[in-house]
């Protein structure tokens, strides 16, 4: 089964995903990535997209729905995948539709996984990383092992991004709800909409959502 994977900042969507990917088989499908992967190879559809990103623009969501299409084509057979990141609007979700519908594929469920908003917070705002190779760390669950190190590099340069201050994160939150709540009552319309608890160990969300997926048919 095809599933749309939604939560707020913090919720552990990408962490999710990767635990599907490694026991499903899945395809994690993520249009970060998908941005990512265009614009670094220079691709016809990445170099569309840096013209409005260069000029302080948003990338229209037919350039996305078009990279999507490509990343679709890719797949192998009938492999299920996690669309992660896409759609985050109405419009979206309608031009997201119309996509599944001319590649013949079907989206089966939407998981929205549901964190109260002090502990997106507190996860956030504990974020680190090294400048210098990208590692991840977290003040409570994961600091480096000396405590001022990177342990992969051994570089000290570990900062907080700006938008993993607890102001900037409240504003993102503000946005998400704002944005992407209304497709709850979408997906609920179509009968796809699961609501899971966030909370708690990895493992034990990751445990909570196989089963769902399971119950629905994957």
């Amino acid at each position: 089964m095809n599933i749309l994977l939604f939560g707020p900042p913090g919720a552990g969507k990408g962490t999710q995903s990767a635990f599907l990917v490694e026991d499903l088989k899945m395809k994690h499908i993520s249009t970060g990535d998908l941005f990512r992967h265009n614009m670094k190879n220079e691709t016809p559809l990445g170099l569309e997209a840096k013209q409005y990103i260069d000029a302080g623009n948003y990338v229209p969501d037919d350039v996305t729905i078009r990279m999507l299409k490509a990343a679709l084509e890719e797949l192998d057979g009938g492999q299920e995948f996690i669309l992660d990141g896409f759609p985050r609007t109405l419009p979206q979700a309608e031009a997201l539709d119309q996509l599944m519908k001319e590649a013949g594929k079907e989206v089966g469920g939407a998981y929205f996984l549901e964190v109260p908003e002090e502990q997106l917070v507190k996860r956030l705002s504990g974020r680190r990383l090294c400048k210098s190779c990208g590692a991840v760390y977290h003040v409570d669950t994961k600091p480096p092992a000396d405590g001022k190190s990177c342990d992969s590099c051994g570089s000290q340069d570990i900062y907080q991004r700006t938008d993993d201050q607890p102001e900037a994160i409240r504003e993102r939150l503000k946005v998400y709800a704002e944005k992407t709540l209304p497709l709850k009552n979408f997906y609920k319309g179509q009968g796809k909409l699961t609501e899971l608890d966030g909370t708690g160990e990895l493992a034990e969300v990751y445990e909570r959502l196989k089963a769902s997926i399971t119950a629905s048919g994957s």
